[in-house]
């Protein structure tokens, strides 16, 4: 396998397996190499889905986080006549933010660590570690900036493009964000927010007034957030802590745009829907040289494929987190539903494999309440989500956007497959293509 090698992933759209960037579907420069999943080299994004802002970045297996470090990554919005006559903040008063954490050496170039600090002899070198966070903010390419703002509303389709770092956001003028829109496109109403936390792939669609804010006044998007996420070390709050800055200056005319009390319609799945509920579970080992590796359901990404949703069913997933991180954990192809986070016995689960719940289902935060496709588990806590697997059949994955744990080997692959198949409970079938698609029950 060659060192340099990538593949395109639209994150968050409905697409075609062919399309979707299979993390095995890599090619070289002028394709002097492919992977064994490589299908053509014409993707084909149809946006036949909710308008809402999507995000392209490199998925190649095993080097995901050191593309998407390198550069690999962009926003992709997609609009329709209905958001549009919501009037919101629209042209140059609407700015995508793609904030991602880099660490530079001493001639701008960027540093990624080689290997994990003070390694044991046994470690290979180079070697992936468990997580990278950088020494400066990079917002739009460029550390720490400040934009001018005008007296008015703004809106900001904020995306955290980093490897590791989760942000808590806040503004250290006291004002509040107004979030309209997530992962999957705009909320039923708009959510104030004091502050949101925003994990590795998550995009938060938020407006901020600035009307009230005196002139010349310098408004800074600060982070609280620890890493690793929530228990690691705080972020230094001279520059891990800041973002970037707001420049208040006049308005150049009227503010004519709205924050509407109602945004979209969000017909909600009900439970009695489902037509199959799994288990993934988050796990934590050692790889053979000692190297800490995280896995789902205790499989590596090349194990025998165990999920195979069935074309059109609903099911619903629950995420079971006996660890200590937050694990931003993406499905590709769909967008779901959360229905609730559910307290359980983690040492229960850990000694004897019971899962006791320790208290009541907590249902997602307001402004949870929207379509998904990444969803924070946290630890301690049966994280339950519910989606529809259409509208294709074929191969994708779903991993731990923590692109250190995916490389690493936080991904797996599912098949959704016509009604007409079912899980096959014969490997040696002979009757199958693939030993997990079968007619012959």
């Amino acid at each position: 396998m060659p060192n340099v090698r990538t593949v395109v992933h639209l994150h968050g759209a409905e697409v075609e397996p062919e399309s979707d960037g299979h993390p095995e579907a890599w090619f070289t420069r002028d394709f002097a190499q492919c992977g064994p999943r490589f299908e053509h080299t014409v993707y084909k994004y149809s946006n036949n889905q909710r308008p809402t802002t999507l995000w392209y970045h490199d998925h190649a297996i095993g080097i995901t986080r050191l593309n998407v470090y390198a550069g690999l990554a962009g926003m992709y919005i997609i609009r329709n006549e209905e958001e549009n006559a919501l009037n919101l903040p629209a042209g140059k008063y609407e700015i995508p933010l793609l904030i991602q954490d880099k660490s530079f050496n001493e001639d701008g170039s960027l540093f990624y660590p080689r290997t994990v600090n003070n390694p044991p002899p046994e470690f290979p070198n180079p070697s992936i570690t468990p997580g990278v966070a950088g020494d400066f903010i990079v917002v739009n390419g460029k550390i720490w900036p400040y934009l001018e703002v005008e007296q008015r509303k703004y809106r900001f389709r904020i995306l955290n493009g980093s490897n590791e770092r989760f942000y808590r956001m806040r503004l250290d003028s006291g004002q509040p964000f107004i979030q309209i829109g997530s992962d999957g496109g705009l909320l039923q109403k708009p959510v104030t927010m004091e502050e949101i936390t925003i994990a590795p792939s998550e995009r938060v669609d938020v407006i901020i007034d600035f009307t009230e804010q005196p002139l010349d006044s310098k408004i800074i998007l600060t982070n609280t957030a620890r890493t690793p996420f929530d228990f690691g070390a705080p972020p230094d709050p001279e520059t891990t802590g800041l973002i970037m800055q707001f420049r208040v200056i006049p308005r150049e005319g009227p503010d004519e745009s709205e924050v509407p009390k109602f945004l979209s319609t969000i017909k909600r799945f009900k439970e009695c829907e489902a037509n199959r509920t799994r288990d993934i579970t988050l796990d934590v080992t050692q790889d053979r040289y000692g190297r800490l590796m995280f896995m789902l359901n205790n499989h590596m990404f090349m194990d025998k494929i165990t999920e195979n949703p069935i074309l059109g069913d609903v099911e619903i997933w629950r995420i079971i987190n006996q660890g200590i991180a937050v694990h931003p954990i993406h499905i590709h192809l769909i967008q779901f539903q959360i229905l609730d986070r559910i307290p359980f016995d983690v040492e229960a689960y850990n000694l004897k494999g019971q899962l006791r719940f320790t208290g009541d289902p907590e249902p997602p935060l307001p402004n949870e309440q929207g379509w998904k496709d990444t969803v924070q588990a946290f630890p301690g806590f049966v994280t339950r989500v519910i989606m529809r697997f259409a509208p294709y059949t074929g191969r994708y994955v779903y991993h731990c956007h923590i692109l250190e744990h995916e490389d690493h080997d936080m991904m797996r692959q599912f098949e959704v497959i016509p009604r007409k198949f079912r899980p096959c409970v014969n490997d040696e079938c002979s009757e199958c293509s693939q030993s997990y698609r079968c007619i012959c029950e």
